[in-house]
């Protein structure tokens, strides 16, 4: 009896420290972050305020708004795995110089931002930067919501809960689990992987217009997991791939361009649904 009860007790003590540890593993291949806190002012946005969002259990995540002019949509930005906000700052700029506004928020335990990155977390931190910008001012007809790779995956449970005017989906994935399986055939990540980003399970929920954007001979995120997510969508959707474009590089092959024109297209469909907004009516 005694031999069994050291042989549960050690399996238990190797399920604990398996369970522990592929927790940390999923960690360090999941969220790359960069960790210092950059001031805007300090990489050529002046025109763009630091925000620090409280959450519930007492950390804070630091988010960026750029302001829109008058009758442009605010894009509100989830980005990628890798970096933080000033990795971001040209882009920023790209879309402030159009008029356009950006509010990005980075994650737990990026850019300054305290505690531990998680789906859970990152999830209900990005519901707590729409509350902040509609509390900020900004109509909820005016925001557009933006995923970059991994945070395509935040943008659609957003979406699925919250009003806005369009989605952007950059690089999107069906899951996680589904690019984990990819590159770790040898590992058991169906078991041990608790940071799923199921995106294909959302879809169904989304009625704001969609666009979806992704690099042809992406080597991280498949162009297949792209059109996959675009078919499984509900209209109206669009796709968008770049050919000779990898995972974050479309930018240097046009995308930028295509998403402004759709942004545009979308916006021109809004102003004629509602007509009112044309006369000089503000809100």
């Amino acid at each position: 009896m005694e031999l069994l009860i050291k042989l549960f007790g050690g399996l238990l003590l190797f399920a604990v420290v398996v369970f522990v540890g592929a927790r940390v593993i999923e960690r360090l291949l999941m969220y790359a972050p960069t960790t210092e806190r950059v001031p805007p002012a300090a990489i050529g946005l002046p025109d763009v305020e630091e925000i620090e969002i409280p959450t519930a259990d007492g950390n804070r995540v630091i988010a960026w708004h750029g302001r829109a002019r008058q009758g442009q949509p605010t894009l509100l930005y989830f980005h990628g795995n890798g970096g933080s906000l000033a990795n971001r700052s040209e882009r920023i700029r790209k879309y402030m110089d159009l008029g356009r506004g950006v509010f990005m928020m980075t994650y737990r335990g990026y850019g300054g931002s305290s505690g531990w990155p998680s789906e859970a977390a990152n999830v209900a931190d990005a519901r707590r930067a729409y509350d902040a910008l509609v509390a900020a001012g900004v109509a909820p007809d005016d925001i557009i919501l933006y995923g970059e790779s991994i945070g395509t995956g935040v943008a659609v449970q957003v979406a699925a809960e919250k009003q806005v005017a369009g989605i952007i989906l950059d690089a999107p994935y069906t899951s996680v689990l589904d690019v984990a399986v990819m590159f770790y055939p040898y590992l058991p990540v169906r078991t041990f992987l608790r940071d799923r980003y199921e995106t294909i399970k959302h879809l169904d929920k989304l009625h704001a217009p969609l666009l979806v954007v992704h690099g042809e001979v992406d080597r991280v995120i498949p162009v297949e997991m792209g059109r996959a997510v675009y078919r499984a969508a509900r209209e109206p959707k669009e796709l968008v791939t770049i050919p000779r474009a990898g995972h974050s590089d479309h930018g240097l092959f046009g995308s930028f361009d295509a998403i402004q024109a759709w942004i545009e297209r979308l916006r021109a469909a809004t102003v004629k649904r509602t007509p009112q907004r044309a006369s000089g009516t503000t809100g």
